[in-house]
């Protein structure tokens, strides 16, 4: 191998490294300027804060357990003063979060999770002014809740929703709570990622992430771009201490959107459905059916008299785009969806045989809750607590997994032996010690003859598992 040596003399390289600084300080004097005021060199955030910050509030929910003490002696401001260390104890099994004002009139949004023990909901304004508020309506699959405070006519400041389909990875963005109940806090970051759905944190998901710091207390907090406007509802954290580590993740606006306009009309929510089963286009499934790109969903059951039917939608088709939008899976079809109001049409970028095409659907409600199709198990065996029903190409659709047969576990109950033994809610039971499971009656007989030992074959996410129990 050879190469070429470029030697310089120590005089020729001091006159040449003399030339390379003229040019560098030549050119940094056309590009940059010595700042002239205290305003030039000032970046701040303070007057976004200002504008935004008092349209966020802190929440306050007292369990009604909790709020009144049985003993009469409690009652005597005498007597309250031996009772102290109760009183602190109510103090903190309070739960504590945030929330935006969005309507002047007192409409606030916050997380289902702030407020879901019930109890007296306190609202904390900016000015330390505090509100009792009702709940007009609280949604768990999106861990969203509406409240209304009693503003007697007086209008609030509020917070404008942003497209959160807007929102780009490094966009800067300011996070505005309530963190560990120490009162309104700041912070800032940037958008770090959009449209995660592999997070199991409620129903319909497509987060933004953001690293951003949140902390406990920040749950329904605001998500505010620079512009002053409300791109997201913190909800989660990903963290192993609890505290924040910069993973963090906001329920979109255009979500938000959708339970608040509910709230204000009907007062309860209506999800439209296609009427199809789908599952993620994979990179092997891609290969396999010579599409450019992995994401979209492949349809594999079109529910019979559907509007997906009715559209003209086969087995077999990959769903692309919605709305223009791309879409990446299942859950982000879902997601997409339940943000667009039942009676509308919704056009679909649609790949058959490796040609584009587009459909327009109409959006027809879905059908009631899954749990109120369902069987609740009892007895002793691994599956008690759960709560089951057979799995039809119309629960497939409904749930967003793929595949139809078998039994689907619908949700699980806190300290019950399927929660424990590690169940969840869309876990599908196939088999239990060899038998086909096609029925809900066919599923408890044999939990029932089983005889304390269970092999149970299931899928999990498109996964299969096989798990052995035993009960002595």
């Amino acid at each position: 191998m050879t190469g070429i040596r470029l030697r310089v003399r120590p005089a020729a390289a001091t006159v040449l490294l003399a030339l390379v600084l003229a040019a560098s300080g030549a050119l940094r004097a056309e590009t940059t300027a010595v700042p002239e005021s205290r305003d030039q060199i000032r970046f701040s955030f303070a007057p976004v804060v200002k504008r935004v910050a008092p349209a966020v509030v802190n929440i306050r929910v007292t369990p009604q357990q909790q709020s009144q003490n049985g003993s009469p002696l409690y009652r005597d401001p005498f007597y309250r003063r031996f009772f102290n260390e109760d009183q602190q104890r109510r103090e903190q099994n309070r739960s504590v979060g945030s929330g935006v004002i969005l309507r002047e009139n007192g409409v606030i949004v916050t997380n289902h999770h702030v407020i879901k023990s019930g109890g007296r909901i306190e609202v904390i304004l900016h000015d330390k002014r505090t509100f009792v508020a009702k709940v007009l309506l609280s949604d768990e699959r999106t861990d969203l809740a509406v409240l209304q405070i009693d503003t007697k006519g007086e209008k609030l400041p509020t917070l404008g929703l942003r497209d959160s389909d807007e929102a780009e990875v490094g966009d800067l963005v300011l996070a505005i709570g309530n963190p560990f109940g120490v009162g309104q806090t700041v912070t800032s970051g940037i958008v770090s990622a959009v449209a995660r759905t592999s997070l199991n944190i409620s129903d319909f998901r497509s987060f933004i992430q953001t690293d951003a710091s949140i902390n406990p207390g920040n749950s329904g907090g605001a998500l505010v771009t620079t512009d002053g406007k409300l791109i997201g509802i913190n909800t989660a954290i990903i963290s192993r201490s609890g505290g924040n580590v910069g993973i963090g993740f906001a329920i979109p606006s255009n979500m938000v959107a959708a339970v608040v306009r509910a709230a204000l009309t009907t007062g309860r929510i209506a999800r439209p459905t296609l009427g199809i089963g789908g599952q993620d286009v994979t990179a092997d499934i891609a290969r396999a059916r010579g599409i450019d790109r992995i994401g979209g969903v492949i349809v594999s059951q079109v529910q019979a008299k559907s509007p997906a039917e009715a559209a003209g939608i086969r087995v077999g088709d990959v769903i692309l785009k919605i709305n223009g939008r791309d879409v990446n899976d299942i859950q982000d079809l879902r997601f997409r969806l339940a943000t667009m109001p039942v009676g509308g049409t919704v056009k679909l970028t649609m790949l058959r045989d490796k040609k584009e095409f587009e459909l327009e659907v109409p959006l027809r409600e879905a059908a009631q809750a899954e749990a109120a199709e369902g069987k609740t198990l009892a007895g002793d065996h691994p599956l008690a607590g759960a709560t089951v029903a057979v799995l039809t190409a119309e629960a497939a659709a409904r749930l967003g997994i793929g595949g139809a047969g078998g039994i689907v576990i619908v949700k699980v109950a806190q300290g019950t032996n399927a929660q424990v033994r590690g169940f969840r809610a869309k876990d599908v039971l196939l088999q239990i010690n060899g038998v086909t499971l096609d029925s809900v009656e066919a599923l408890e007989r044999v939990l029932e003859q089983s005889r304390g030992a269970w092999q149970i074959i299931g899928n999990r996410n498109g996964v299969q598992f096989r798990i052995f129990f035993t009960i002595q």
